[in-house]
């Protein structure tokens, strides 16, 4: 049976993954097929339709995982993502404590919280929805983005809230907030993400963080953070056609 992602959270497992920012369903097949083990699909700053994140969805192969960010944390883009097939949202800057019940709410079904139901992809178009429904609740991960200093102010309230899978903290808009925008190593930075991390591991919630290259994996798996998202679909892209490119240049006469 495969794991869900809010299983492999929960394992002993470090999980690599890497933000999907582009509408297409070749890349996210190709980036499962190379052996991520989840896929952070970004409707926040991606440009891709509700229509388009399913068709990514359905392409995603290899018993890879597929989270879709939300583009704010809203009780309709939330069931949105869930019902086309995400196997669990991350919610963008969540400040408070009632904003965490907000995500949490909108992503579980009744008595638990308020997702309304619709048919829809994730239960195979109504065909195994009683099995869905009844197994949603359990199986679907509620993650939710740290990446303001209020929401590290508030972080202890935030993670009394029951139903939260996983925290991903967000270096650069939390640097910004910090008035150290995109010095993400700055001390100011560095010592909030810090306090996230200690108080996550006090509360046994996984710890989860972008990185745009891979030279501080080690250091940061060592610190506690159990999923990354590492670099993105347009790094690879431009990063790859920029090596060869200089590899031909350096070799033509």
């Amino acid at each position: 049976m495969i794991m869900t992602f809010k299983e492999k959270l929960r394992g002993q497992k470090p999980l690599l993954g890497t933000i999907v920012s582009l509408p297409s369903p070749e890349l996210s097949e190709l980036l499962s097929l190379a052996g991520f083990d989840w896929l952070f699909i970004d409707m926040e700053h991606g440009t891709m339709s509700s229509g388009e994140a399913q068709r990514m969805l359905q392409a995603v192969k290899n018993g890879c995982s597929a989270v879709i960010r939300v583009a704010e944390n809203t009780p309709m883009l939330i069931k949105q993502a869930l019902d086309i097939g995400a196997d669990g949202v991350i919610v963008p800057l969540v400040n408070t404590a009632s904003e965490a019940k907000q995500a949490v709410d909108s992503a579980r079904y009744p008595p638990v919280g308020n997702r309304s139901v619709g048919i829809a992809r994730a239960h195979d178009y109504g065909m195994n929805f009683t099995d869905y429904i009844q197994r949603a609740n359990d199986s679907v991960a509620v993650i939710i983005q740290i990446e303001h200093e209020e929401a590290v102010r508030n972080l202890d309230d935030i993670l009394a809230v029951d139903g939260i899978d996983g925290v991903f903290i967000g270096p650069y808009d939390l640097s910004g907030s910090l008035n150290k925008l995109g010095d993400v190593f700055s001390e100011p930075v560095q010592e909030a993400i810090r306090t996230v991390k200690i108080k996550c591991s006090e509360k046994g919630i996984p710890i989860g963080l972008f990185l745009q290259k891979t030279d501080t994996i080690q250091a940061e798996l060592a610190s506690g953070t159990t999923f990354l998202a590492v670099g993105t679909d347009t790094f690879f892209v431009w990063s790859g056609a920029k090596q060869v490119l200089e590899s031909v240049r350096r070799l033509a006469p």
